[in-house]
Order: C-alpha cells, then sequence, then structure tokens
C-alpha cells in the first residue's frame, strides 16, 4: 500500500494510467510500478505480472477530475496483479507518494481510500491459481 502525498492518509496500491492511447496496458502496468516503487518487473521472474483480464468502469471523484480532460467523468480501471520476491526494496517517487506497507490482505483492503482498489485486492488474494509455486 502507498500514501499519496497530495493526500494525506489516501492509501491505495499502484494505479495509473496510459501514456497514449495505444499504450499496450502490461507496458503500462510496467510503467506505473516502476515510476511509483522503483521496482523494475523485467527484473523478476517473467510469470510475475499477472493480467487479470478484469476491468471496471467507475465515476471519477470529482476533486479528481482535474487530472482528466474536459468533460471526462468515468474512468476504465484494468487489474493486475504482481508478486514479488519478500525484500524487494521500495522507492518511492516522492511528488506522488510519501509512505508505503506490506499488509496483511484484509487490512490493504480496509486501509484504501478506493471501493475499487479494496476490491481488486481481495480478487487478487481470493485467486489461489494466480501464480505458480516457484520450481525446486
Amino acid at each position: 500500500m502507498i500514501e499519496r502525498a497530495d493526500r494525506p492518509d489516501f492509501w491505495q496500491s499502484v494505479t495509473g494510467s496510459l501514456d497514449a492511447a495505444d499504450e499496450p496496458l502490461t507496458d503500462t502496468a510496467k510503467r506505473e510500478v516502476f515510476e511509483e516503487t522503483g521496482i523494475d518487473i523485467s527484473s523478476l521472474p517473467k510469470d510475475s505480472l499477472v493480467n487479470l483480464q478484469k476491468q471496471i468502469e467507475y465515476t471519477i471523484y470529482p476533486q479528481w477530475r482535474y487530472r482528466y480532460p474536459p468533460g471526462v467523468e468515468r474512468n476504465k480501471e484494468h487489474w493486475f496483479a504482481l508478486q514479488v520476491p519478500i525484500g524487494t526494496p521500495v522507492k518511492l517517487a516522492p511528488r506522488e507518494h510519501i509512505a508505503y506497507l506490506w499488509l496483511p490482505v484484509e487490512e490493504a483492503a480496509k486501509k484504501c481510500f478506493s471501493s475499487s482498489n479494496r476490491e481488486a485486492i481481495q480478487h487478487v488474494f481470493a485467486r489461489a491459481d494466480l501464480f505458480k509455486a516457484p520450481q525446486s
């Protein structure tokens, strides 16, 4: 969980937007993880990032609409999951986030400001099949 710099006590998982309309979703996910946490997904095992093939659409809170083009009031969110090894260092982008926490699932979900973010976290951890067990 990461805490936004522009809104104290607003906790979320990594989120972000396409840089261009034709940017592949997986590329966006990799870029946003790196920008917000400093974690380079290309240095992780091949199947660490999973596109959950789930998307939801929601109304953007009025106080956040300034971040979008004029007249945009709805957003489509695509869900990904990322498995990182214990001890993976995190380097926050200080203009975006001021703190991070690794939390158990239910604590993380409770800490989320956004209901869609909370639902995504619960969805990921309800799926025991997402990540393959490490090969010995």
